[in-house]
C-alpha cells in the first residue's frame, strides 16, 4: 500500500513553476527545485519524476489556466470586437503587473524550450492554436453581424492578433511601457473597424 504524500503536492508545483518561470528550465537544476520545494531531491523525483516530467506538469497547470481565462474572454456574450479588445488589455495588464518580468510561461518555453523538444513543441503549438481559433472565431462572428471589417480575412486577422499577442509579451520583459504595448496593438484595430 503507497504511503500518503507528506506534503502539499499544489504548493510544491507552485513553487516550481516560480523556479522554472524566474530562471528558465535550462539553468534551474533539481536541487534548486529541492531547495525551492523544501522538499528532497529524492522525494522530488519520487513524487514528480525527473526534471522534465516536473516541468511538464508545470507547463501544463499553466496551460489550463491560460485556457480558462481565454474561455471567459472569448465564450462570454461580450461583443467580438470588445472580447478581442478585453484580450489583448489583459496581457497588457498581466505584463505590467509583472514585477520580475517573467514573461509568459508558454511564450517562454516556446523559445528555450520547444526548439530542442517534440513534445514541448507540441504543447505549444497546441496552446497557440487554441488562442489562433478564438480571435478567429470572433473576428468571423464580427464580420458576421458587421461590428469587424470584411477587407481582411477572419484567419489572417487572427494570426496577426496572435502574433502581435506574442510579440506584446516578449517586448514587455525588456520594456513594460503601457504606451508602448497598447501603440502595438492600435493599428490592428483599425484593421478591424468599419471606416
Amino acid at each position: 500500500m503507497a504511503r500518503p504524500r507528506e506534503f502539499d503536492e499544489e504548493a510544491v508545483l507552485d513553487k516550481a513553476t516560480e523556479h522554472f518561470w524566474v530562471n528558465g528550465y535550462e539553468s534551474t537544476s533539481m536541487r534548486d527545485l529541492a531547495e525551492g520545494t523544501g522538499l528532497t531531491s529524492p522525494s522530488l523525483y519520487n513524487a514528480f519524476g525527473d526534471k522534465r516530467a516536473l516541468y511538464r506538469l508545470v507547463l501544463d497547470r499553466y496551460v489550463r489556466s491560460a485556457l480558462v481565462d481565454c474561455t471567459e474572454i472569448f465564450e462570454s456574450n461580450t461583443p467580438p470586437l470588445q472580447a478581442i479588445e478585453r484580450y489583448i488589455d489583459a496581457i497588457i495588464a498581466e505584463a505590467l503587473s509583472d514585477k520580475l518580468r517573467k514573461g509568459c510561461f508558454v511564450v517562454n518555453t516556446a523559445l528555450e524550450v520547444a526548439p530542442h523538444d517534440e513534445e514541448f513543441r507540441e504543447v505549444v503549438t497546441y496552446i497557440f492554436g487554441r488562442i489562433e481559433r478564438y480571435l478567429r472565431d470572433s473576428i468571423a462572428a464580427g464580420q458576421a453581424d458587421g461590428s469587424i471589417s470584411t477587407d481582411q480575412s477572419a484567419a489572417d486577422l487572427a494570426r496577426l492578433f496572435l502574433g502581435t499577442s506574442l510579440g506584446i509579451r516578449v517586448f514587455a520583459r525588456t520594456r513594460p511601457d503601457r504606451a508602448l504595448l497598447k501603440g502595438l496593438a492600435r493599428p490592428l484595430f483599425s484593421l478591424l473597424r468599419k471606416p
